[in-house]
């Protein structure tokens, strides 16, 4: 294990952001192959994911706790990221990939991992079997378990966008809506659909153990709203040169604790270190939220004119500050906006500060997306579609990750509530355009990448 080198002040500093500022480790996040777990019989599939993930994760939870108790620095969630499940899934079809689903699940909770991610699929260029065969069991095995999280890739810059998938992802959510209306349509939650998947992101309901990824690593989501907040209000009226430079010194020292935590966590796993994720992601919990500091850079209410611009240079300085800490940072690094998540995105989105078109204006240069974004459950199919399309074509063009994890909400309408609790926070349900899509989805086939893919 590498040292980190901390002086007594660096130390005494992060135990003061930890007890004042709400500096946590979000998740410690195990990454695990599946490949050697390939079997024509689904049934010994099964047993052989089982054995690997509860083998290689036996230590995360307890190595977890030691570490929260030892440093001192809230480890919040403990997670595991598999190989996409189509990559290992052969032949399987309906109610095998459901039976896959709960098997990762009860490795889950039998390991006390809050979740377990990797059913996906990566669909950009188009769908083989195995592939349609996932994402139609998607709706059964989101709604049969309780950690499992699944995310489907539906283009990149590279590829261009698969209009049938996207189209097909409409339905999917509409239906994953519906078999979990009892609790809130949570089933949506536990599902992304990315253009521009990266391979090492810790954080869910996104992640997966990617193919170039080692047999097994650990990755660390760090996050620190709260700290990035105060030091801003503590600055007062500076110019934006020198609240860039405040930013990326208090992204720094984050950094440093988070790569700490993780080299130890890889240490006495006996599991390889991989990469610190810089996310600020917010919590329900007031001021550990990412509204809060772009209305501290001078926004009377986030969603205001200047929203994007304020949040541009937040994310930039955020991996700025990231990259000068850890020669490791990766997975998505920058600040998330889920509406669910963060207190000043609800109060703003309850008081029609913000809309669904300014957060996707905003997601244009934040880490990810539309994110926990709860709507009309009566919302059609190919409106959902549209907007994962709108999302995707936003990463597409930009060379970056784009996301959107939506939720329709069964019996709900705008100006309703709905409440997923812990993490996941609660959220109004909020407008879209009423405006059909139809047609333009009904075209299906794929949008064509843009020039910037003629990169070689």
């Amino acid at each position: 294990m590498r040292q980190l080198n901390f002086s007594g002040d660096e130390i005494l500093e992060t135990i003061e952001m930890v007890r004042t500022e709400q500096l946590d480790i979000r998740t410690i996040t195990v990454g695990i192959s599946l490949f050697d777990c390939v079997s024509d019989d689904a049934g010994t599939l099964c047993r052989n994911i089982f054995d690997k993930v509860t083998r290689v994760a036996k230590d995360l939870h307890r190595v977890s706790t030691d570490l929260t108790r030892e440093f001192g620095l809230p480890i919040i969630n403990n997670r595991i990221a598999v190989t996409p499940v189509s990559l290992i899934a052969g032949k399987c079809k309906g109610a095998e990939f459901v039976r896959i689903a709960e098997t990762l699940d009860q490795a889950a909770h039998d390991l006390k991992v809050d979740f377990i991610g990797g059913f996906s699929a990566s669909v950009e260029k188009g769908m083989s079997t195995v592939d349609a065969n996932l994402i139609a069991a998607l709706p059964a095995a989101l709604a049969g378990t309780q950690r499992v999280c699944a995310s489907i890739n539906v283009g990149s810059t590279r590829a261009g966008l698969n209009m049938d998938a996207i189209a097909e992802m409409g339905h999917v959510i509409r239906r994953t809506s519906k078999l979990t209306a009892a609790d809130g349509s949570i089933g949506c939650a536990k599902l992304v659909v990315f253009c521009n998947a990266v391979e090492d992101n810790p954080f869910m309901a996104g992640a997966f153990h990617g193919t170039s990824e080692p047999d097994s690593v650990v990755n660390v989501g760090v996050s620190g709203p709260g700290v990035v907040y105060r030091a801003i209000k503590a600055a007062g009226d500076v110019d934006f040169g020198t609240l860039t430079a405040i930013i990326r010194r208090t992204a720094f020292k984050i950094t440093r604790a988070g790569e700490l935590v993780g080299r130890a966590a890889a240490n006495r796993l006996g599991i390889p270190f991989g990469i610190v994720d810089l996310s600020l992601a917010p919590t329900p919990a007031e001021g550990d939220s990412v509204a809060r500091i772009l209305e501290e850079i001078g926004l009377e209410r986030v969603g205001t004119h200047g929203s994007t611009a304020a949040l541009a240079l937040l994310n930039d300085a955020v991996k700025k500050g990231g990259a000068m800490a850890s020669s490791y940072v990766g997975g998505l690094s920058g600040a998330f906006i889920p509406l669910s998540e963060d207190q000043g995105m609800i109060d703003a989105a309850e008081l029609g500060a913000i809309t669904i078109d300014k957060l996707e204006a905003m997601t244009s240069v934040c880490s990810v997306g539309l994110d926990m974004i709860a709507v009309p459950g009566d919302t059609p199919a190919e409106t959902l579609s549209a907007i994962i399309a709108d999302e995707a074509a936003i990463g597409m063009i930009n060379k970056k990750t784009t996301a959107v994890r939506i939720i329709p909400v069964a019996g709900k309408s705008v100006g309703d509530r709905v409440n997923f609790g812990g993490l996941l926070g609660h959220a109004p349900i909020i407008a879209v355009n009423r405006n059909s899509s139809q047609r333009f989805i009904a075209r299906r086939g794929r949008i064509p990448s843009p020039l910037q893919a003629l990169t070689n």
